[in-house]
């Protein structure tokens, strides 16, 4: 990280200018900061995420059901979803019409993607129902809401990292803006002088 490249200036030097110091401070406030509000930032951002996700979990646990369906017949043309997960998924599903009794007792019947290579008639397979027995998505599990929670925070930690980083190197551009147009300022009045010293004019 380029924050701590200006701790430097504080080394006792004839040569140093306030700015140089200045920016030894922004550098050091930036690196504490990114010490201390990185972390903080993603902790309470996981933590968040994850009582957020651990509530899904529990929550799809009781409305998403598994039950077993009867192939009726394989349908030939293409998957029920425009835009599945993956050619893999796509490869390994089949479309069906088929039959299944919901969670609540009534009978279901229906075009559904099935996880057979070759289903036949009478084939059995597993799919996702609310309780009523209408198809849903497999249910989130604790392990990859856990996944997702960590990834939250730590992209949040990254994110603050970037923001504190941006704000250090706009801080220093703004500072050396300044000093060039000082150096501008100073430049115009002994420019028209310079080399002349001496010389009597």
């Amino acid at each position: 990280m380029r924050a701590i490249g200006g701790l430097w200036r504080w080394r006792r030097n004839p040569l140093r200018r306030t700015t140089d110091l200045v920016e030894s401070w922004v550098a050091l406030v930036a690196l504490l900061l990114i010490l201390a509000a990185a972390p903080v930032a993603g902790a309470l951002t996981g933590s968040v995420a994850q009582d957020s996700l651990q509530r899904s979990v529990r929550d799809q646990r009781q409305t998403h059901h598994r039950v077993s369906a009867t192939v009726v017949k394989q349908l030939n043309h293409g998957p029920l979803d425009p835009d599945p997960d993956s050619a893999s998924t796509r490869e390994a599903q089949s479309r069906v019409l088929a039959d299944w009794t919901a969670p609540d007792g009534t009978a279901q019947h229906g075009e559904i993607l099935s996880d057979l290579k070759s289903p036949h008639q009478g084939d059995h397979f597993g799919v996702w129902t609310d309780g009523h027995g209408r198809i849903t998505g497999r249910p989130l599990d604790s392990t990859t809401a856990t996944t997702h929670a960590v990834l939250a925070g730590f992209g949040t930690a990254m994110l603050t990292v970037g923001l504190i980083e941006g704000i250090r190197r706009l801080i220093v551009w703004r500072m050396v803006r300044r000093r060039y147009a000082r150096w501008d300022q100073a430049w115009d009045k002994a420019g028209p002088d310079w080399g002349r010293t001496g010389t009597g004019s």
